[in-house]
């Protein structure tokens, strides 16, 4: 299968990818409610897991052609040239939390490139990525592109597996460690996406009101319940603002709809599984006992008809420190923690303090302030006065260890591949 598809001519390549990305929309409600009731997501976010996939499928379809090579020059009577080729077998192993976004919307980079495809979704939901299996059924060629299901034993066997060339990976930072130590065998190239425990700065200028809408945003409330790597979970507010600030970000939080994830006006549903459930309200108590201020959510729901699953009220703790573990480790719920802060140098020693850096939220109207922060926080994505946000083409990684390369991006594509280096020499006239 590899040879026949890196052999394919890239506009025929794209011409599959682009058919497998119209798969995906012509089918979003049915993909969209397998990830609603597997991974516990609202089913609007899932559908819109569904659109960017298909976009990020599209995006590198239009990018085959940037395989290319270049020559250089060496000297009379020498040609010498570079090849861009593909790596081989590729291997993606998804998350939880985006079960389809992680799949289909990863996809696009390995197979524009010339790869051959195997992908894991997380064992707890696998569901859409086994749908997506036979609706792509005859898109490429057989074995072009796999699903294989399992847990720790499956993707341990990916990344230890020889004729594996390259591993992407989305997870935590454990996680990934135990990846790239299973990968150093065979020295496989590496993609990680991991963790973050990512910072909101608001400064004394910024406008508490629009903070307080970047907050909830943030946090990806209304997304994945706040299971995401990406949220800004630690907030710090300038002591001029705080006061101001944080009433204003109670009262947005207390405006979420938490419900049922198959229901249409649900915004915030349920955790993914029995585990995150304990672990967000083990935090909880944590937070608690060690000093931090409640100031919304902590429960569940009131509502009776969600007693019985994962649902937790998105959480607030104001009077946060940085000592505290709740604003030190990832979460991966809906809990924000407050802080204030007053100086700018003592702030970014602060923001900077852990061992993670995957994205942060700058907001101030201060454009020489915004640029001095943006390039000082140790983070690979940043926004200004924006939060959450993806954007096709745009690079997306983390530093430190957030992770190892970039995605979303042309990065990704090149990342898939290896370049080959040929010297001729020719023959010369007598």
């Amino acid at each position: 299968a590899l040879l026949l598809w890196r052999d394919t001519p890239a506009q025929q390549r794209a011409k599959a990818i682009r058919k497998a990305a119209a798969i995906l929309r012509q089918h979003a409600e049915e993909l969209a409610y397998l990830d609603a009731v597997d991974g516990g997501n609202p089913l609007t976010a899932m559908l819109y897991d569904v659109e960017i996939s298909a976009d990020y499928m599209d995006y590198f379809a239009g990018l085959v052609t940037e395989m290319k090579g270049s020559t250089i020059p060496i000297g009379e009577g020498t040609l010498n040239y570079t090849l861009r080729e593909p790596l081989g077998v590729v291997a993606r192993i998804g998350a939880f939390n985006h079960p389809l976004l992680f799949v289909a919307g990863k996809c696009g980079a390995p197979l524009a490139a010339g790869n051959t495809l195997i992908v894991k979704p997380a064992d707890q939901t696998p569901l859409s990525a086994l749908r997506i299996a036979e609706l792509w059924d005859g898109v490429f060629p057989p074995g072009v592109f796999s699903v294989v299901t399992g847990g720790r034993d499956a993707g341990a066997a990916l990344v230890a597996h020889p004729r594996v060339a390259k591993i992407g990976f989305i997870g935590s930072v454990n996680a990934g460690r135990s990846v790239m130590s299973g990968a150093s065998a065979t020295l496989k190239a590496l993609t990680l996406e991991l963790g973050g425990k990512n910072a909101l700065i608001a400064c004394a200028d910024a406008a508490p009101a629009e903070v307080a809408d970047g907050v909830v945003r943030g946090m990806n409330f209304r997304y994945v319940t706040g299971q995401s790597c990406n949220s800004t979970s630690r907030v710090y507010l300038h002591a001029a603002i705080h006061d101001a600030t944080l009433p204003e970000i109670v009262k947005r939080v207390r405006e979420i709809k938490v419900g049922l994830p198959t229901e249409r006006d649900t915004e915030m549903a349920c955790l993914s599984s029995q585990a995150q459930f304990d672990k967000t309200m083990s935090y909880i108590k944590l937070g608690i006992e060690g000093g931090a201020r409640l100031a919304y959510g902590g429960k569940r729901p009131a509502d009776p008809k969600l007693a019985r699953g994962f649902f937790v009220e998105p959480t607030v703790f104001a009077d946060v420190t940085d000592d505290m573990r709740i604003a030190r480790e990832e979460i991966f719920g809906p809990v924000v923690s407050v802080l204030r802060w007053t100086d700018e140098s003592d702030l970014l020693a602060r923001v900077n303090a852990l061992d993670v850096g995957l994205t942060c939220s700058i907001w101030t109207h201060d454009l020489d302030r915004a640029h001095r922060l943006a390039s000082r926080v140790e983070a690979g994505y940043v926004w200004i006065n924006g939060a959450s946000q993806h954007w096709v083409g745009v690079p997306f990684g983390g530093y430190k260890q957030s992770g190892i390369g970039r995605e979303e991006s042309i990065e990704e594509l090149l990342a898939c591949t290896q370049i080959k280096n040929v010297n001729v020499t020719l023959k010369r006239n007598a």
